[in-house]
């Protein structure tokens, strides 16, 4: 469980967060959603420590992030799994070798320990085969999975997931959201994820956060949210015509 308490950020004395307060549970897929603009990257940010907040909390299992010493730092960096938007893959290194990175960097795990791990990732999102292969030679799809398993491969406790569905068709970003959810369910993960895609929100949003202009407008799952009285939410919601449609037969 990751809990934030009143976080506040200005850049420039321009308020970006304004007071932002929520929990996001541990076995569940959570969701920040919003405009471009509202603040959705810089409270992901604050919270994975990239970005320290103005004023406020973040606390991880009831560890405080900011203000812990550096083993608490350390231990918390260690539990956190990251997928960021453009997939971050090494060019130069294989798909393995990508995957295998953290472990390289933060483990003293044999040779062969690194290997099955990896591979245990890899077959886990479905591209065991891509193993030696450049990212180059796959799709967008498949970056995005080795990104999956590049996050899962140290175990986290934490998963941080940014626009995971940017550049993707439909279909590719049903797979995955579901593979998202299946990983969070299964490992019991506190997953948290940024993003302006309904279709994900509606696919899996179990907690949704609704940012707009750096406050915290509405929190809700996502057989809550097309029914809501938040003027702002229904204009992000339904902000084309066929789900403006769609939203009369409810």
């Amino acid at each position: 469980m990751i809990e934030i308490r009143n976080i506040q950020k200005a850049f420039d004395g321009k308020p970006v967060l304004k007071g932002i307060s929520g929990v996001f549970e541990e076995g569940k897929t959570n969701m920040i959603i919003g405009a471009s603009g509202t603040g959705k990257s810089v409270l992901l940010k604050c919270i994975v420590g990239l970005v320290k907040p103005d004023q406020g909390e973040v606390l991880f299992h009831g560890r405080d992030f900011q203000k812990g010493d550096k083993d608490v730092r350390r231990a918390i960096r260690r539990e956190i799994g990251m997928l960021f938007q453009g997939g971050a893959l090494f060019d130069s290194k294989t798909v393995a070798e990508n995957v295998r990175f953290p472990l390289d960097m933060l483990t003293t795990m044999t040779k062969a320990e690194k290997e099955a791990r990896v591979l245990f990732c890899l077959e886990r999102v479905g591209l065991s085969r891509a193993y030696k292969q450049m990212p180059s030679e796959i799709s967008g799809g498949m970056k995005k999975r080795v990104g999956i398993a590049r996050a899962i491969v140290m175990s986290p406790k934490y998963l941080f997931v940014d626009e995971p569905n940017s550049g993707l068709d439909p279909l590719t970003a049903i797979k995955i959201d579901n593979l998202i959810q299946e990983i969070t369910h299964e490992n019991n993960i506190t997953t948290v994820i940024v993003s302006h895609d309904m279709n994900s929100v509606m696919e899996i949003g179990q907690y949704i956060m609704f940012l707009y202009e750096g406050h915290k407008l509405w929190e809700g799952s996502n057989q809550e949210i097309a029914r809501t009285d938040v003027d702002e939410l229904n204009a992000f919601v339904f902000s084309n015509k066929l789900l403006r449609d769609l939203r009369t037969h409810l």
